[in-house]
């Protein structure tokens, strides 16, 4: 299986993305191919809801998203990597997902596999509550098949993270696969 990473940290050394290098890890171990886009420091706009695309496309704005959007396509599988940011997915996440717009209805039919795997500071029970809700109401949307999410909690720090069960879960989660 083909699998996009997706990963929207401004810290590429964080602890979203440490997550997802143990969800890498697993995925590659059972056999799988990965493209991972480092959405967190490409150069991709926001949507100007302007509908020059007419919902497919192709998108006014040449910009990364275009490269993106390839990958996309040509994936079997997404995988959403973000950091929590006041319960919600990180901007440069977000950004990515209003571009959706531009090919919604290819996207829709495609029925893509995907997975989300965040990580947050805190670890309320009630930490991860919106985003997971945001995640499975876009799996709905966009006939997306929802593989799984590893809600780190307790990860404000690469050092934290790696304490914590996450990692294993990511791991265990991309070899399941």
């Amino acid at each position: 299986m083909k699998i996009l990473v997706i990963e929207s940290s401004p810290h590429r050394k964080g602890s979203s993305n440490l997550l997802a290098e143990n969800f890498i890890r697993g995925a590659e171990e059972a056999g799988h191919k990965i493209t991972v886009f480092d959405a967190g420091h490409a150069d991709i706009n926001p949507c100007l809801g302007c509908d020059a695309c007419g919902m497919s496309g192709p998108c006014c704005q040449k910009d990364d998203m275009v490269q993106l959007r390839s990958e996309i396509m040509d994936a079997d599988m997404a995988v959403f990597v973000t950091p929590l940011y006041y319960f919600g997915m990180s901007a440069q996440l977000k950004k990515v997902i209003d571009r959706f717009y531009s090919f919604n209805g290819k996207l829709t039919s495609k029925g893509l596999k995907t997975a989300l795997i965040t990580a947050a500071w805190d670890n309320n029970d009630w930490t991860m509550k919106d985003i997971a809700a945001h995640y499975e109401t876009l799996c709905n949307y966009l006939n997306f098949e929802n593989k799984g999410m590893i809600l780190g909690t307790g990860c404000g720090t690469v050092s934290m993270t790696a304490n914590t069960k996450y990692p294993k879960q990511a791991y265990e989660l991309g070899k399941s696969l």
